[in-house]
């Protein structure tokens, strides 16, 4: 009985020796766990959240950057094709202004050159009017005719009227002709007394006359003609001698 008591006490204070080394082990255990579950995760959620700041900041920052970089670059755009379009603009209306003066210019000469041909049908006829006396021109008095006059020599009328009468038509076909040449621009100058000027006269003589001063055009041959501002013929002219020369 007594060694009974003795076994049991034995096995009992073996097995409460192994519980608390068992516990003890336990209790080491969960502190260990409990010092390595605490703090990685604040060391991990710290960078995590710091990552994450500098992540906002760069998105934050990084869309103004790329924005502003792709405004420059629209407005040095939009710069360049504004001059190109200017330089254009202004290419196309030069062209414009071009194809305008030449095709002006076209017109003009295909007229200078038919205008210069009617010139000398100007020239003739003016010469036929000029060859005219303004004395035989003038009406002849009433009382001039004698009273007695067959009736057949009344019928008809006198040289004079003729010639007037003709003289009448040619000044009207003059006029009417240098009228449809003004249509055209086309207009006669006469040069008599003014500078003579090569580039709108052409002298055929040259005569020194006292009181007059040399240059001077004294005499003008054949009216010249300009066609807006352009000489379409130079006017043929006599000029005044240098009586030193």
């Amino acid at each position: 009985m007594q060694l009974f008591r003795s076994a049991t006490a034995s096995l009992s204070s073996r097995a409460v020796a192994r519980s608390s080394v068992g516990v003890m082990h336990r209790r080491a255990a969960l502190g260990q766990r409990y010092y390595t579950d605490d703090k990685a995760p604040k060391e991990e959620s710290g960078k995590e959240g710091k990552e994450e700041a500098v992540e906002v900041k760069e998105t934050e920052a990084n869309p103004c950057a790329e924005v502003e970089k792709k405004l420059k670059t629209k407005e040095e755009e939009t710069v360049d094709l504004t001059s190109r379009l200017r330089y254009l603009q202004a290419d196309f209306l030069n062209l414009q202004r071009n194809a305008a003066r030449e095709k002006e210019q076209t017109r003009d000469f295909a007229i200078s050159r038919f205008s210069g041909d009617l010139l000398e049908t100007v020239d003739v006829l003016a010469l036929a009017l000029k060859s005219v006396p303004q004395s035989v021109l003038t009406p002849p008095e009433e009382g001039s005719s004698p009273s007695s006059t067959t009736t057949s020599s009344s019928s008809e009328k006198p040289p004079a009227v003729h010639l007037q009468e003709l003289y009448t038509g040619v000044e009207i076909t003059h006029r009417l002709l240098l009228q449809t040449l003004f249509k055209y621009h086309i207009k006669p100058f006469d040069p008599t007394g003014d500078k003579f000027d090569p580039n709108r006269h052409e002298a055929l003589y040259q005569t020194p006359i006292p009181g007059k001063e040399p240059g001077t055009v004294i005499d003008c041959q054949k009216t010249g003609f300009t066609i807006k501002d352009r000489i379409l013929r130079a006017a043929q002219v006599g000029v005044v001698q240098d009586s030193d020369s």
